[in-house]
């Protein structure tokens, strides 16, 4: 059995306080308090990890994938462009507030790290987030699932002791802000897993397309620069637009400054378009493939530690960050890092 539990937990100790009003003949130990709210949490999301099965066959499989996805229709075609020119901010943001976060003398740099919003928040997004609440976390029932395993719990405790339960609700206010910010970080996987699938698609694409290495949209778009400024070139060749290939096929052309950018916006806005609704396609491969799997159990995992053993939210997926690694690659394999 995991034993994450501490008396001196923060969390904890709020339903521990409750109890010492008690008289002294009906209060009950610290410990016995703390493995109380142990097996009330622990079978709690045990029911959770075993809920994630049948919510990834609704919701990322075929057909519950299109459903899950086509909310993307509409204002997601921009908000999901805008998510993807704000991640690598977001991500520099995160990677110096875990820098700063216990340096003396750069609180300064923390807090202002940690005022950097995340990004817009996609339909999809929200859905998914709204759906592992309601769904996962609460089994589809109203209020927070958890109390009612807590409660359970603590009145069989109080019961063998005849004495009143203590207050639990402090308990539940105290997680209520874990939940929210494990939600939200789980949010910005799906910005990143977005990116992540634009850099497959530009990668196998180049390869099948053009036998070129692209891994990524700013790669992608200097092969099709390339390409348009060997075909313009071809197109106004003294000697006509056949031999005009033939020649500019072993002396390509350099394509201008003004091209090579038009092409790379154009890219990088279908490219945008496509993340909208990218999960139409990937979701189901990331469930194939168990990558919503493990991180939905991550994210359960994460949840179980914080509420029974801190007052701060510790899921920080690293999705966003080999974006952010792809995204260096595809700079530097286009010359332009």
């Amino acid at each position: 059995m995991r034993q994450y539990l501490q008396i001196d937990t923060p969390i904890i100790m709020s339903i521990v306080a409750t109890s010492d009003v008690t008289p002294p003949e009906q209060q009950i130990s610290r410990a016995a308090i703390e493995q109380a709210i142990h097996a009330g949490v622990e079978r709690y999301f045990n029911d959770c990890r075993a809920r994630v099965p049948a919510f990834i066959r609704r919701h990322f499989h075929y057909p519950g994938a299109i459903a899950t996805n086509r909310v993307a229709l509409g204002w997601d075609m921009l908000r999901a462009p805008a998510n993807l020119l704000w991640a690598p901010v977001y991500a520099l943001a995160c990677l110096v507030k875990a820098l700063s976060k216990k340096r003396q003398g750069l609180s300064w740099l923390y807090r202002g790290a940690e005022r950097v919003p995340a990004g817009f928040t996609t339909r999809v997004q929200q859905q998914i987030s709204d759906l592992i609440f309601v769904e996962l976390l609460n089994d589809g029932k109203e209020g927070q699932l958890l109390e009612n395993y807590l409660v359970e719990a603590l009145e069989a405790l109080y019961a063998r002791h005849a004495c009143e339960a203590a207050d639990h609700r402090q308990f539940i206010r105290a997680i209520e802000p874990l939940v929210a910010d494990a939600l939200s970080q789980y949010r910005v996987t799906r910005t990143a897993s977005a990116d992540i699938t634009n850099s497959i698609s530009c990668t196998v694409l180049g390869a099948f397309a053009f036998q070129k290495f692209t891994p990524g949209g700013i790669g992608l778009g200097v092969v099709l620069a390339s390409m348009l400024a060997k075909t313009l070139a071809a197109r106004d060749f003294i000697l006509g637009e056949t031999v005009g290939h033939w020649y500019y096929g072993w002396f390509p052309p350099e394509p201008s400054w003004t091209v090579t950018a038009g092409v790379m916006l154009a890219v990088m806005g279908a490219l945008a378009g496509f993340a909208a609704l990218s999960g139409m396609i990937f979701d189901p491969i990331q469930a194939v493939t168990g990558m919503h799997r493990r991180r939905l159990h991550k994210l359960l995992d994460h949840l179980e530690r914080d509420v029974t053993r801190s007052t701060k939210s510790s899921f920080r997926p690293k999705d966003q960050f080999v974006a952010r690694i792809l995204d260096a690659f595809d700079l530097i394999r286009t010359g332009l890092l």
